[in-house]
């Protein structure tokens, strides 16, 4: 049997990249899973990939900076699938640009998406979890929440993450919830196969350059997240709350 039968995941993002890596071994170790993006074509490609492998699937077109269509999904989730026992803040954009160069729009998007957007999905879900008595809540932050040229806004959402990710731990840690956060270093995926487009070198480059300062001497793979959610999802992980956790091949400070 697999480490989720019976559990119920909610994926943000969760169409391509990390998000795609997170939905696929949810789904391999039996639970059931939700997927939301903006991205249709990506979202239903991937939703119709795990329905062929069997596994049971929801998927809707949804932007996790609406409110309202956020509690209108959860509700949804919890009608098809009778529960929401792990939510994964995974839903992402980046807008870079030096700080004189970065716009208000740069600005806010960033901080929508990834901060307004995960208050939305864990007020939300916990409400659901509390009823139970369990829950499992896992925060996408980032190595770059230590800064990163290019990143003021990317950096301090990610940051906002972890503040979010501590506070959720101490105020929902007594219903059976724990709130933990993982912070990738460099992944490959579309995200920063655009940071290479926007700083002028190729992909191939860029993972050249990043290898050479990570201790393992590889690049990170989404799979590398996927697995670090997973064992904060885990059941018996239930003491392990508030924590973040770095995967990006090295210590950071």
């Amino acid at each position: 049997m697999g480490r989720f039968a019976g559990r119920v995941a909610f994926i943000t993002g969760g169409s391509r990249g990390i998000g795609k890596a997170i939905a696929e071994l949810f789904a391999e170790e039996e639970a059931k899973v939700a997927i939301i993006d903006l991205n249709e074509e990506a979202l239903y490609a991937t939703a119709n990939e795990l329905k062929e492998k069997g596994y049971a699937v929801y998927a809707k077109v949804a932007d996790v900076t609406d409110a309202s269509q956020v509690e209108q999904v959860v509700k949804e989730i919890v009608d098809t699938f009778g529960a929401v026992d792990i939510l994964v803040n995974n839903a992402g954009v980046i807008r870079d640009n030096l700080l004189f160069k970065m716009t208000d729009a740069d600005w806010e998007t960033v901080m929508d998406v990834h901060l307004k957007g995960s208050f939305y999905c864990a007020r939300a879900v916990q409400k659901y979890m509390v009823e139970r008595k369990y829950g499992r809540i896992i925060n996408i932050s980032s190595t770059s929440a230590l800064g990163n040229r290019g990143q003021a806004n990317y950096a301090t959402a990610k940051a906002g993450l972890q503040g979010f990710t501590k506070t959720l731990a101490i105020e929902l840690g007594k219903y059976g919830i724990t709130t933990n956060a993982v912070a990738p270093g460099f992944i490959e995926t579309d995200m920063t196969k655009a940071t290479a487009e926007r700083i002028g070198i190729s992909f191939e480059q860029l993972i050249q350059a990043s290898v050479a300062q990570i201790p393992v001497g590889r690049t990170g793979k989404p799979s590398d997240v996927a697995h670090a959610v997973a064992f904060f999802a885990d059941e018996k992980s239930s003491f392990i709350n508030g924590q973040v956790l770095y995967v990006a091949g090295g210590p950071k400070n």
